[in-house]
Parts: structure tokens; sequence; C-alpha cells
């Protein structure tokens, strides 16, 4: 209800989580003097590129000028960096799904958290963040802040996982149209494409899966008891993707070095047939060159039968010259 009201702030979501699986929304006028009861966590959700989230983030916000500045920074890469106070910075990447957008173009969103706060940041929409409103608002969301930062990135990964999918479809297509039909050519700029897109998703997700790694060793005071077992079971699966891309780009990488070396051989057939046709007419086309001169002697020129004479002898070449290849395997 508050969700227009807090839009001209830049306040994409601002929810209360009641610590039972549900949450609340408030106004961006609420902030102010906000008391959380033990069990709430505060969750609040701006878009990066309003004006009134940079001047809230600095002034309104509590945080030291070094985590502002980080957070509103242009780019920046996969990461995690403890704070004092059991706090901490977490940036991760998600996989683009925005209308006419490349799933490898990813979608940065950065994240301040503490024991009963978190504050993301935005630039462009996520799925994942949709899907985790739609999940409080049916009462089986995070209940912490902990589970907050856990769901969030367990969407993030689930998505990555459809996408590494339909690349590893596309190839294995590839492959049985090669397999099934060996005058299939395959389309280079489509291969080129899959693998550019694995390389742009292996390049983020690779540090992505050194954070959750990080996270499952050294525990925040205020996380869960379990949180470990989950962020380690998130950094497994990422170490499977990375795999699953790495082995997409080899397999991208084999599908054109079997073309191309199927245009080769087919290139060499074509030059070894217009070779041997060469090798036949050259002897024919000087022995009709040689008695095509315009001189006198030339053999048969009295003679009415001197053009079958002529022809007699370049069949008789041609079919001299088809036994000996054949003998030496060359047809």
């Amino acid at each position: 209800m508050f969700e227009e009201e807090n839009a001209q702030w830049g306040l994409v979501h601002a929810l209360v989580l009641d610590g039972r699986g549900g949450a609340r929304s408030i106004a961006r006028t609420q902030l102010d003097g906000l008391v959380l009861q033990p069990e709430e966590s505060l969750w609040l959700h701006w878009d990066r590129g309003h004006p009134q989230t940079q001047t809230w983030l600095r002034q309104d916000s509590g945080l030291n000028e070094f985590s502002c500045d980080l957070l509103l920074e242009e780019n920046t890469r996969p990461r995690m960096l403890p704070l004092p106070d059991a706090q901490m910075l977490l940036f991760l990447r998600g996989i683009n799904l925005n209308p006419g957008a490349e799933p490898e173009d990813m979608v940065s969103v950065r994240i301040f958290a503490e024991a009963q706060r978190v504050i993301s940041l935005r630039l462009r929409p996520l799925r994942a963040t949709d899907e985790l409103l739609q999940q409080l608002d049916e009462g089986r969301g995070p209940r912490t802040a902990s589970e907050l930062l856990l769901s969030l990135a367990q969407l993030l990964t689930d998505k990555i996982q459809a996408v590494v999918s339909d690349l590893s479809e596309l190839v294995d297509d590839q492959e049985e149209k090669l397999e099934a039909d060996e005058r299939y050519t395959p389309e280079h700029g489509a291969l080129q494409q899959m693998r550019r897109r694995a390389a742009g998703l292996r390049r983020f997700l690779a540090p992505q899966r050194e954070i959750y790694a990080q996270l499952a060793r050294n525990k925040c005071p205020w996380f869960v008891e379990d949180d470990a077992d989950y962020w380690n079971e998130l950094n497994n699966s990422l170490i499977r993707y990375l795999e699953e891309l790495e082995l997409t780009r080899e397999r991208v990488a084999l599908v054109l070095e079997s073309e191309d070396r199927r245009l080769n051989e087919r290139m060499n057939r074509t030059m070894y047939r217009f070779g041997i046709i060469t090798c036949i007419f050259l002897p024919m086309s000087f022995v009709t060159g040689l008695l095509g001169i315009n001189v006198g002697g030339i053999p048969g020129s009295a003679s009415p039968y001197g053009f079958l004479y002529a022809s007699l002898l370049v069949v008789g070449l041609a079919l001299g010259q088809w036994w000996l290849f054949r003998r030496l395997r060359w047809v």
C-alpha cells in the first residue's frame, strides 16, 4: 500500500519481517524512529539510480562514508566484505531476465546486512526479489536477516541453473544435428554467441562461488545455526554450474573444430578430384595442341582417316591413364 509513496523516494520495498515467514510494508516516513521487536528484521530495497536513494544512504542510514561509497560505486564485482560490529557488505550478481536483455549482462545487487537490518540496492529489476516478495506475502518467506540473505542468494542461483541448462540443451541440439546429417552446417554465429555467453556467465559466477564458500566458513554471530550448511550447498551448486559452463565452452569449440575439419576434408576431396581431372586432360591437351600447329609434316594431314587416328590416340591415352591411376589407387 506504500509502494507508490515510497517510489518517490527511490524506495522500491520497505518491509518488516515478522519472524514467522511474513512481512508488513511500511512507508518511507516511518523509518525515522522505527523500533523493531526482537524477532523482527527490516528489509529496505532501494533503486540505486534514484537521487533520493543516495541522499538517504549518506545522511539517514547510519552507514559510514566508506560503506556508502562502495554501495554506490558505478562498477563492482561479486565480493563479500566484513565490517565491524558483525556487519557486512555483500555484492552479488543475478541473471538479467528483463525483456530485451542478454542473460550474461548480469544484474548487480549490493547489500548491507546486520543482525536486524538488510539494505539492498539495485539498478535494474530483479526477478529474485519479486519472488521473495511473493513468498513473504504467502507467509513462507525468510524469518530473519540471515535467512533473507540466504533466500535471495538461493533465488539468484536458481535463475542461473535455468540459463546453464538452456545453453547445454542448445549445444546438444547442434551435436545431434551434426551426427544425424553430415551435410548439416551449424550456424557459426549462434555457436560463437553460446561460447561468449558461457564465458560471460563464468566470469561473474566464479567470484560469487568464493563468496558462498566464505560465508559457509566464516559464520556471523547473527546467522541461524544451520545457515553454513545452506551456504555450502549453494557453493557446491555454483561449482557444478561453473563446470557445466566450462564443458559447454569446450563442446562448442569441438563442434566448431569438427565443422572446420569437415569443410577442410570436403575442400581437399574437391581439389583432389580437380587434380585427377587435370592429370587426365593434360596429356590429351598436349597431343591435340601438337597436332593443331599449322606447319607442314603433321602426321595424317593428308589421310582421310587422320582425324579418326587422332581421336583414337586421345581415347587410348585417356584409358591408359585411367588404368594407371587405378593401379596406383589414386581413384
